[in-house]
């Protein structure tokens, strides 16, 4: 039985990225070795580095006086880097899900945080409206993707401050200007590749306004000198998503990832606002994440809960339980997911639909 993966993060990966992954890890470049046991300073996984930096720079049109970092620590390891290098006295946040709410925390060890909006009181079932940005802040920062919630910001914000945003859960899904923002950073485990390595691009002029001493493994500007190889970086997962990035370029692109990720989602939430056992907890469709659907059975038919999900994973889907700190379920439904496991979920649904609703 085929196996429709929709977990949140790790998650599905291009079947090119795991074949050609599993080929390096055999065999890497020729060497005879494993890319797993090379040297990170030999010529051949240099040229892996420098190729995957400049694919990032050419899929995301990145401008020249941008770097981009691939670090370990993962996306909640920037929470703390990005206050550390960035925060004088203060820094704006949206608080819009779990994620933005942990570097929120981690942010007030180092200055002031004004929290310009939270969605936080309805169980952020939504994306604030109608805030406004102190402008002397030293920078503004928000999620653009909330994978436990399933709500995404797709705006751009135009800020005469700099603009820093976690995307983790939605990088290469859709065009976006990176002029706007001062630092885009995200864990790769979601859109790109295995976990254990985090990106960065950072627009190099807002480093070196802080007053404080900034560790050196903590210090972006460590990072951008050595290109990267300060210290050993994470190898495997780096090489992984050199894979992913070569498979987006072949596929067109991220104009054209996002043309497959509007019709994908719209399949899915199409069913589950048709169909009477289900319900989407997002009310409004704007807010709505392309990356990650959310879902609840109807308070009709609550007590089917688990009878669905066994029917689900008996029917091949994998990974659609919500998170456990809100139920329901969720399909998440990344780059590499295919059109037709979407359909399998949405005949699944229409399947139980038939079994219980006269």
């Amino acid at each position: 039985m085929k196996k429709h993966n929709f977990s949140a993060g790790p998650s599905i990966l291009p079947q090119y990225t795991i074949e050609k992954t599993a080929e390096g890890i055999k065999d890497f470049a020729g060497t005879g070795l494993s890319v797993m046991e090379v040297s990170h300073r030999g010529k051949e996984f240099v040229a892996v580095m420098d190729e995957a930096q400049a694919l990032f720079r050419e899929l995301l049109n990145i401008p020249d006086d941008y770097s981009v970092l691939f670090l370990g620590g993962g996306a909640s390891m920037q929470f703390c880097m990005v206050p550390f290098n960035l925060m004088n006295k203060k820094a704006a946040y949206l608080n819009t899900g779990t994620w933005s709410a942990k570097a929120i925390k981690e942010a007030k060890n180092f200055g002031e945080v004004v929290e310009v909006a939270s969605s936080k009181d309805s169980i952020y079932n939504h994306i604030p409206k109608g805030y406004g940005i102190p402008e002397d802040a030293d920078y503004f920062h928000y999620t653009s993707n909330n994978t436990i919630y399933g709500t995404q910001i797709r705006e751009e914000f135009d800020l005469d401050i700099p603009v820093v945003c976690d995307m983790s859960s939605d990088i290469f899904s859709r065009p976006i200007d990176v002029s706007k923002y001062g630092i885009i950073y995200g864990g790769a485990q979601k859109n790109l590749a295995p976990a254990g390595v985090a990106f960065v691009i950072i627009k190099n002029d807002i480093l070196g306004k802080v007053d404080r001493m900034i560790p050196t493994m903590l210090n972006y500007q460590t990072h951008i000198d050595a290109g990267s190889m300060f210290n050993t970086p994470p190898v495997t997962p780096i090489y992984a998503a050199l894979q992913t990035l070569k498979w987006l370029k072949e596929k067109g692109g991220v104009a054209a990832m996002e043309k497959i990720n509007i019709e994908k989602a719209a399949v899915l939430y199409d069913e589950i606002d048709r169909n009477p056992m289900f319900k989407c907890p997002v009310p409004a469709v704007e807010d709505r994440s392309l990356m990650n659907v959310c879902f609840v059975m109807t308070d009709e038919y609550k007590d089917l809960e688990k009878d669905f999900m066994e029917f689900a994973t008996s029917k091949g889907m994998s990974g659609i339980k919500g998170h456990r700190s809100v139920g329901g379920f969720r399909a998440s439904t990344y780059n590499a997911m295919p059109k037709e496991s979407i359909q399998a979920l949405v005949d699944c649904m229409v399947e139980f639909e038939k079994m219980h609703v006269k």
